[in-house]
């Protein structure tokens, strides 16, 4: 909708309407938890800052730095080079690759991290088969490297993550003009000529966004740092909160890395200023792939196929071998971890979209200067990891908490325990702060694409504002609210570091148990909870590769 048909209904409305109301409060629930670890991080009780920055925020800070910088780097180089290879040529499986790509960002980091530990450590079938083969009897008679090292968590991250970048610049590929690729070809550019010089520069507002999300989800990972015992900012936000009993402490640590963050959006944004990349409306021609043939059709076909082996076939298989023995697809306990991520997962989609369609369609109908404010800023939220979200919402909602069973007890005598973080209400409020971003974007995606000429035909019949997102809006934007909801979903049952911090005692879901077991060596029973994961993970793969093609 333009901003004179938003001042059109404006006019209509009162000057505090409810729309304009509830955009506020949303804005301010969703952004309310960074507030709160600002605070906390501004007045600790006991200022332990001094004593990390001595100690240990060195090593946090200098890990998290390499983590971040390495697989950006070489998030950037698979998922570019993919997409690149898809868009501009065809190979043998080319049809088939370009969608297995994607399969990767269905297994979450962690569960990678543990196929990858079983597949390689001792016991695991690599060096069992190198023993058998050359007949050596233990450890003391050949060298394997170390598999638990920060390395290879970079290497897991590369694997799960790539997917980023190279959706983005598959799109960004595809988008260009072919005209200029055979100018380039005419002026004697050969293959590389063309990537370095023409398809990289044009695709560099695209990868440096892939790269970002790369960022953000390596810092927000907690399952994968911690199999592999590098000490990350966020596994210091653990150790300091929960085993040093230091809120302040744990509330700086987070400061740190929503200060990265902030950094990183930053010159993600700074680095893309001055970028104008526009095609011709006149003329536009695709790019015309080019056929490989022989050794060089099946190399570029080697090379797309890697990642997807590495991504997704390797930990699949190793979890499907043990989960095909495994005892756990029984257990009454996975099941009520499966009962508690659909709960949760549900119950926090349908309220994080219902909360971002509300303040979309409030913010363009109101047209006041403060939602339309607080619209952007209600995205930090995503930006944000779980684990700095929990700390902002586990405090206030504790200290709520007692001040409610008090009130509660003092008025009737009965004592109904914790409400909030007693249940899984606050496991639901991170998640809809934590994916509200990727709501808010569908929605205000999809309504705008609504002409404008709809709503206020309903509104000069009578409808009233609800009525006519009811009778208008909601049909129309059905398709893209569905999607939303399913990314929503399968992004919360993924979701483990806010889900550790946050939920109640005895409270297990899928990701939960996937952690606790592997935690225990016991990938066997781990291995049932992470193929359902995975499950849920590829539908939304494949409605990705739907909207994409």
């Amino acid at each position: 909708m333009s901003e004179q048909t938003s001042q059109k209904l404006a006019v209509r409305s009162p000057r505090f309407s409810a729309w304009s109301l509830g955009a506020v409060v949303i804005a301010c629930l969703v952004t309310g938890p960074i507030l709160a670890v600002i605070w906390f991080a501004l007045t600790p009780a006991d200022n332990i800052w001094p004593h990390l920055l001595a100690t240990t925020l060195p090593r946090y800070v200098g890990n998290t730095l390499v983590l971040m910088a390495a697989v950006g780097v070489l998030t950037a180089a698979v998922g570019t080079g993919a997409g690149w290879l898809v868009v501009m040529y065809r190979f043998p499986g080319h049809r088939w690759l370009q969608w297995a790509l994607l399969m990767p960002l269905a297994v979450p980091a962690y569960v990678g991290a543990y196929a990858l530990v079983d597949f390689l450590e001792y016991a695991g079938p690599v060096q069992t088969l190198l023993r058998e083969a050359m007949g050596w009897q233990s450890a003391r008679d050949y060298w394997f490297p170390a598999i638990r090292t920060r390395e290879a968590a970079v290497a897991v991250f590369t694997a799960a993550l790539y997917p980023y970048v190279y959706i983005l610049t598959r799109a960004a590929f595809r988008e260009q003009s072919g005209a200029a690729y055979e100018v380039a070809r005419a002026l004697g550019q050969g293959a590389w000529g063309r990537f370095w010089r023409l398809g990289l520069p044009l695709a560099r507002p695209a990868i440096a966004a892939g790269v970002a999300v790369v960022m953000m989800e390596t810092v927000n990972d907690f399952g994968t740092v911690d199999y592999f015992a590098v000490q990350t900012l966020t596994t210091g936000i653990f150790s300091v909160w929960l085993q040093g009993g230091n809120l302040g402490g744990a509330a700086q640590l987070a400061a740190c890395v929503l200060g990265l963050i902030v950094l990183l959006v930053t010159l993600e944004k700074y680095s893309r200023r001055r970028a104008r990349v526009a095609a011709s409306a006149r003329g536009h021609r695709p790019v015309t792939p080019v056929r490989l043939l022989g050794a060089r059709g099946w190399a570029a076909f080697a090379l797309c196929l890697l990642p997807v082996l590495t991504g997704f076939v390797l930990p699949v298989a190793v979890l499907a071998g043990h989960a095909a023995n495994a005892k756990g697809w029984v257990s009454p306990e996975l099941l009520t971890a499966l009962g508690h991520s659909l709960w949760t997962g549900g119950v926090g989609a349908v309220l994080t979209v219902t909360a971002g369609v509300f303040m979309v369609y409030g913010v363009r109908l109101s047209g006041r200067r403060l939602p339309q404010l607080l619209l952007p800023v209600t995205s930090i939220g995503y930006a944000a990891p779980g684990a700095v979200l929990a700390l902002g919402i586990l405090v206030p909602l504790a200290a709520l908490d007692n001040r409610v069973a008090d009130a509660i007890w003092a008025a009737t005598g009965y004592d109904p325990g914790l409400i909030l973080t007693g249940s899984a209400a606050a496991v639901v409020l991170a998640y809809v702060v934590r994916f509200f971003a990727v709501a808010q974007g569908a929605a205000d995606g999809a309504i705008g694409r609504i002409s404008p000429s709809l709503p206020m035909a309903a509104r000069s019949l009578g409808r009233s504002a609800g009525g006519t997102l009811r009778a208008v809006h909601l049909p129309l934007v059905r398709a893209s609210i569905g999607s939303a909801l399913l990314l929503v979903f399968v992004d919360c049952v993924k979701e483990l570091p806010a889900t550790l911090l946050l939920r109640p005692f005895n409270y297990d879901t899928l990701a939960t148990r996937v952690h606790d077991k592997a935690s225990l060596e016991n990938i066997a029973d781990a291995s049932p909870a992470a193929l359902m994961i995975t499950g849920v993970g590829l539908v939304a793969v494949i409605l990705l590769a739907r909207s994409n093609r």
